[in-house]
């Protein structure tokens, strides 16, 4: 499953009929989500409805929320979210994407040998060959770089190890980020994002407690993966893992966690709940998704800086969307 966020525009009059299949999927969407009660029908026509998750006491995390129909039924919405190749999308900025074998092995990372040619996978080649201290890398990490060492031999080894630390133990097993001027660890900075959620951990924190990302081990059996991607101009290096677990009515829980980040931002979380709903006689999806993220930088934002960094964040969102929906209806 891919870091992604699903949209299409499609047009359906207001007139058509709304049959909801599950209780009532919007009634529990407000719940838990900032929207409150939403239009199905407006939904449907191709809206897509974006919001600032609640405000969080940590400074360096920021969510944002949204909520479409995608005109499919939620076992094809997911099956699409597994296909989908980002590297196909060059306004994505994914350079390169590899699904990851249930034991990592280094071989998995082999097409870090010959990397892309390009300004920001060079700017990742420097920061690596002077240890960088923005480099997002444990003490112990930065300790096994040799000077002259191929840099991209040293990333194989290194997300080699981190993969098969999450598969061990989850997101709390990995090392710290201690090698840089603000440490932090990944698996508590996962855990935090949505304890400073309150109405979100009640919906979901059953469900993230059998995944890995929070706590050790989770019960569930994940779906691994690594990028190299552009994050403003600098080439990173992700791991990430994805689970999914069916709910009652046909619906779906999905949690994505990039469990580990080179640079950029410290990690990332997104959670969907999908539910099935009818309209105008075809089978198709109400989607709710929040991003929650964790960046040392975003604690340095305030005001006007502050809330352009969360419209860069939704935007972002907003074109990854009509990317998968497009990519997924041809």
């Amino acid at each position: 499953m891919r870091s992604i966020t699903l949209l299409r525009s499609f047009a359906l009059a207001l007139v058509f009929p709304v049959a909801v299949l599950a209780a009532d999927p919007v009634a529990e969407m407000a719940q838990f989500s900032v929207f409150g009660k939403v239009d199905l029908a407006e939904l449907a026509r191709g809206e897509v409805k974006t919001a600032a998750g609640p405000p969080m006491s940590t400074a360096r995390y920021l969510s944002v929320q949204s909520c479409f129909v995608a005109p499919n039924p939620p076992g094809k919405v997911i099956e699409a979210m597994k296909r989908f190749d980002p590297t196909a999308h060059r306004e994505l900025k994914v350079y390169l994407h590899t699904d990851l074998l249930a034991a990592p092995a280094a071989a998995n990372f082999s097409k870090l040998n010959n990397p892309p040619d390009n300004s920001a996978v060079k700017a990742l080649g420097a920061a690596t060959a002077k240890m960088s201290p923005e480099l997002q890398i444990s003490r112990v990490e930065a300790q096994k770089y040799s000077p002259g060492q191929p840099v991209f031999a040293f990333w194989i080894d290194l997300l080699t190890k981190r993969a098969q630390d999450f598969v061990a133990g989850g997101a709390a097993r990995a090392a710290p980020y201690d090698h840089t001027s603000d440490p932090v660890q990944p698996g508590q900075e996962l855990a935090a994002l949505v304890r400073q959620q309150g109405k979100v951990n009640r919906q979901f924190g059953g469900f993230l407690g059998q995944t890995g990302f929070i706590g050790g081990k989770g019960a569930l059996k994940p779906e691994l993966y690594w990028e190299l991607l552009e994050v403003e101009d600098e080439g990173v290096l992700t791991l990430g893992a994805s689970c999914n677990r069916p709910t009652a009515g046909g619906g779906a829980q999905i949690a994505e966690g990039l469990y580990y980040a080179s640079g950029g931002y410290n990690v990332s979380l997104i959670l969907y709940q999908l539910w099935p709903v009818e309209i105008a006689g075809r089978a198709s999806t109400l989607v709710w998704r929040g991003d929650f993220t964790s960046a040392t930088s975003l604690g340095e934002l305030h005001g006007i800086e502050r809330l352009a960094s969360e419209a860069a964040m939704r935007k972002d969102i907003l074109k990854a969307v009509t990317v998968f929906q497009g990519d997924s209806g041809r």
